[in-house]
């Protein structure tokens, strides 16, 4: 009978994107990939510690997994146990706890651990070296799927005031352009319609290469060899959207109408005292000129209310900067401390009351905003270009390529087909229409 192995993952497309690699290592190695509410034999956490309440839900998932077979070996990786390693290990019944630089070494662990009954021994966890920092390339040889995440780069190199990420990730360590083409084109070849290109900072992917080659490089290159479906990007910093950028990639083929933007405030105080590399203004002018480049683009963001000292007038900037920038949606969280942080430190903490208003208020103004724009996109009638994902009922559920949620009949067997669908009338949130 086939060892079994189920994964769960907190977090990031970086991190999902680890997940499937390690998923497949163990397939490869004769486990049965299971879903992780299932008895395995083994179990591995993909952690994220990017706010208090990621580290709460990665102890859950962990402990979950211990419940469900207190004789599994179960291995703990990602950013929370980089962070906090002996917080992880204390936790009775974790086997291993990995860093980011030894999360491949899954499979051989888990192995090592279940021949020796390393559990049955009472054995204590063990916690791997977690100080190197060495990118290590991850190829997903998956079957046909209709997206794929590519990791392009990990780690980050700002210094904002809140995140913990950076001293989880370490600097940053860029794949290099031909593994990344290959693995773009290999699924391809297999069916993948849509590559997502994602990392800690994918904006600062080739920042450490001797030769100047960044992403806008690598994204024309696979433009002109014409081997891939169609591009989409990462989460990426404002003040990397730069006219520049946005001049090179916005007339190639594959590149999607969708950016999303980590944001965090609209306020220019509250990025400053964050230690963000841009402000309101910039911001604001970049998108400017993305939608002049690009007029079909939609845009979404990561914004923060309630970090520390952001007064009403702050807040409010935020609130008008939904509209002014016109987001399609938006990932709306309130600031929490992070031990280690400078943030954690600063006088002016904001109440936790104000802050759940604040988070209210700020997802009613992005709901107003979307169904705005998605009444002017059923106005228009412009058809919208998808890939259909999955069905239900005579009806598919797919995303078009500028982000925008979209349900529509259809026959079954049509799933991973790309289709043009012409919008009718919107409802919470998408877009209803007709296959033409």
């Amino acid at each position: 009978m086939n060892k079994s192995v189920g994964l769960y993952t907190l977090g990031c497309k970086v991190s999902l994107y680890e997940t499937e690699a390690i998923s497949e290592a163990f397939a490869e190695a004769g486990y049965e990939v299971c879903p992780f509410d299932a008895v395995c034999d083994v179990y591995v956490i993909n952690t994220c510690t990017v706010t208090a309440e990621s580290d709460a839900k990665s102890r859950k998932y962990i402990r979950r997994a211990i419940r469900k077979n207190p004789d599994a070996v179960v291995i703990v990786i990602g950013c929370y146990s980089q962070r906090s390693p002996d917080e992880v290990a204390k936790i009775e019944g974790v086997s291993a706890v990995l860093g980011t630089a030894d999360k491949m070494k899954c499979v051989e662990i888990a192995g090592k651990m279940q021949n020796a009954k390393c559990r049955m021994q009472n054995c204590e966890c063990y916690v791997s070296d977690l100080d190197g920092a060495e990118f290590e390339p991850m190829c997903v040889k998956n079957a046909p799927r209709t997206r794929a995440y590519v990791k392009i780069e990990d780690g980050c190199e700002c210094k904002c005031t809140y995140c913990a990420i950076s001293g989880a990730r370490g600097p940053v360590r860029s794949k290099r352009a031909e593994e990344v083409i290959s693995e773009v084109e290999g699924l391809y070849k297999n069916g993948t319609l849509e590559i997502v290109l994602t990392g800690i900072e994918t904006g600062s992917y080739g920042a450490d290469f001797e030769t100047k080659y960044d992403l806008a490089d690598l994204i024309c290159e696979l433009d002109r060899r014409g081997s891939c479906g169609r591009i989409r990007l990462g989460s990426m910093a404002p003040e990397l959207l730069t006219p520049a950028f946005i001049d090179k990639i916005a007339d190639t083929k594959i590149m999607v109408p969708h950016f999303h933007i980590s944001m965090q405030s609209g306020s220019s105080k509250v990025l400053r005292d964050m230690k963000r590399r841009y402000n309101r203004d910039m911001a604001l002018k970049n998108i400017k000129h993305i939608r002049e480049k690009m007029p079909d683009v939609m845009l979404t963001a990561d914004l923060m209310v309630g970090f520390p000292g952001e007064s009403e007038e702050d807040f409010l900037d935020t609130m008008r900067f939904v509209s002014e920038a016109r987001l399609l949606d938006a990932h709306v969280f309130a600031y929490s401390k992070r031990e280690g942080t400078p943030a954690a430190t600063y006088e002016n903490q904001i109440p936790e009351n104000i802050k759940k208003e604040r988070s209210a208020r700020l997802m009613a103004e992005c709901v107003r905003v979307r169904d705005e724009i998605l009444s002017g996109v059923v106005s228009d009638g412009k058809p919208l270009s998808c890939i259909l994902e999955t069905y239900n009922k005579g009806e598919y559920t797919s995303h078009s390529d500028s982000y925008i949620e979209v349900v529509c009949k259809g026959d079954k067997g049509l799933n991973g087909k790309m289709v043009l669908v012409k919008p009718t009338h919107h409802e919470n949130g998408k877009i209803y229409g007709e296959i033409i």
